[in-house]
């Protein structure tokens, strides 16, 4: 019976699994048939507009060439016109004379015949008639402003659509996934040297396989990437994959998608546990900060006195005005509230991490205020005692900075101290071996090395901090970087322990 459940049950866990793969590619044709649709009105849209355009050069050529024609007829008409006036005055002119002349040939008078025939001569010297050119300054012939727009047309006829490059293929095996950081390679099915660049686009998704369509991150994209490879820096991996594809483009035209491919980015994401903090701790996102009037707040509110919000002060930079730890009074404590009895209380100012570590290699990283005058980071069992503090059990690790009157650095489990001979560096970061039962502090910055716990973890541990006087920082969706990974390797390479804190917690 129970093993036809298990066989029922891994049937009924099959049919959802390709139900929940059929529905997402129903989503995607959906998504592709409205995608067609809209970019086909698109594409007609721009076709229109680009013959549109042609048509308008056409036009505007026609008219600066009609245009042309016309002050070429003009300037002929108007020369042709002058050069025929004055031939016409001129006809009149030598017609008048001939005739002058004609009449003086019947002069019978030598006196007179001489003179009338000095005049004649006298004016003929003068006449237009014999200064002209009877030449036409201009010729009828127009051919010259003649067009032959058969190579044009043969162009015009020859227009077909641009071409489009092919979709780059992206081999998920050159894809480097490490320190934050994702470089994506891809490569074209065929040389194309009209490509001038390519775009790449990217979400992130808590889904493998094919990208969703009602995903709920929108595709980011990087513009005019010159070479086949890109790489994506800073990231905080707060989702277990990311989708990625990419496009080649040419001068006018873009391709279409590469098949798209889904890395897996997946690092440790948590946050600060508000149910657990002290009441003189405020938490807020990955943020932790002293508040001494926490917890006074919290009894005013109990109480039900008036002056509700009257009373929320951050100290930062006043440490005279802030009590020691080791002077406050555990009987002065607020009353606590029912549902919060494991909130740290007493001299325990201490905040966990909302999320458990069972398994596997997980890296965070801290920073402090300036002014913070005491803070730990570590991890600890969940069993650990609200009144406990950090590095005093033998179920918690920490490492301890203390600015308080001098600045000390110090590893502190199970009530043993070691100081560390080197700087406190501005940000921690934390590395958490849980199978490997190793619990590592680095310089963030440099990766130096700060200390190493080695045991053997017997339960789930969970990210632990205190803060006094201050506030710190905290990063998480970050993975192990290469060089702890390194270092790590040199490390275990090594006999015996870089910590004199070993144990064997229970």
């Amino acid at each position: 019976m129970d093993t036809q459940k298990e066989a029922l049950q891994r049937i009924i866990t099959t049919l959802a699994n390709k139900n929940d793969e059929i529905q997402n590619f129903i989503d995607t044709l959906s998504h592709v048939l409205k995608g067609v649709q809209g970019n086909s009105a698109k594409v007609l849209s721009d076709l229109d507009e680009e013959f549109d355009g042609l048509y308008s050069v056409l036009d505007e050529m026609k008219e600066s060439m009609t245009n042309r024609i016309k002050q070429e007829q003009a300037h002929k008409t108007q020369e042709l016109q002058n050069q025929l006036s004055q031939c016409t005055n001129a006809l009149e002119s030598s017609e008048e004379l001939l005739e002058f002349a004609s009449r003086t040939m019947d002069i019978k008078e030598p006196e007179e015949f001489t003179k009338a025939a000095r005049q004649i001569k006298d004016r003929v010297t003068m006449a237009a008639a014999f200064r002209l050119s009877l030449k036409p300054k201009v010729s009828d012939n127009m051919t010259y402003l003649m067009v032959d727009f058969s190579q044009e047309r043969q162009t015009i006829q020859g227009l077909k659509f641009l071409p489009v490059p092919k979709a780059p293929e992206i081999d998920p095996a050159d894809c480097i996934v490490a320190d934050n950081c994702v470089t994506v390679s891809w490569q074209m099915p065929e040389e194309d040297n009209k490509i001038d660049h390519y775009v790449l686009e990217y979400r992130k998704t808590n889904y493998d396989g094919l990208p969703r369509v009602k995903d709920e991150r929108c595709w980011e994209t990087v513009d005019d990437i010159k070479g086949t490879e890109y790489t994506l820096s800073g990231l905080k991996f707060d989702s277990k994959y990311m989708n990625f594809r990419v496009r080649a483009c040419n001068k006018a035209v873009a391709g279409e998608y590469s098949d798209p491919v889904t890395l897996e980015t997946k690092a440790l994401i948590f946050g600060l546990d508000n149910t657990s903090s002290h009441l003189n701790l405020k938490v807020e996102d990955s943020y932790v900060e002293w508040d001494p009037m926490g917890g006074k707040s919290q009894e005013s509110k109990v109480k039900g006195k008036e002056n509700k919000g009257s009373g929320h002060v951050t100290l930062k930079n006043n440490p005279s005005a802030t009590p020691s730890p080791k002077r406050t009074s555990v009987t002065s404590r607020p009353p606590v509230s029912r549902g919060s009895r494991d909130r740290f209380t007493g001299e325990s100012y201490t905040v966990l991490g909302d999320t458990t570590i069972e398994s596997g290699q997980h890296y965070w990283e801290v920073k402090a205020q300036k002014d913070c005058k005491s803070y730990s980071v570590g991890v600890t069992y969940k069993t650990i005692g609200k009144f406990d503090q950090l590095g005093k059990t033998n179920t918690s690790w920490c490492l301890h900075v203390n600015n308080w009157l001098q600045t000390t650095f110090a590893a502190k489990h199970n009530n043993k101290a070691k100081a560390l001979e080197v700087a406190v560096p501005d940000k921690i970061g934390v590395y958490c071996d849980f199978d490997g039962g190793q619990l590592s502090f680095y310089n963030s910055e440099t990766k130096q090395l700060l200390h190493s716990f080695k045991t053997k973890f017997t339960q789930p541990v969970v990210p632990a901090f205190m803060a006094w006087c201050g506030g710190i920082t905290l990063y998480t969706g970050l993975q192990v970087p290469s060089a702890v990974r390194t270092l790590q390797k040199a490390e275990n390479g090594l006999s015996g322990s870089s910590s004199s804190l070993t144990s064997n917690a229970q």
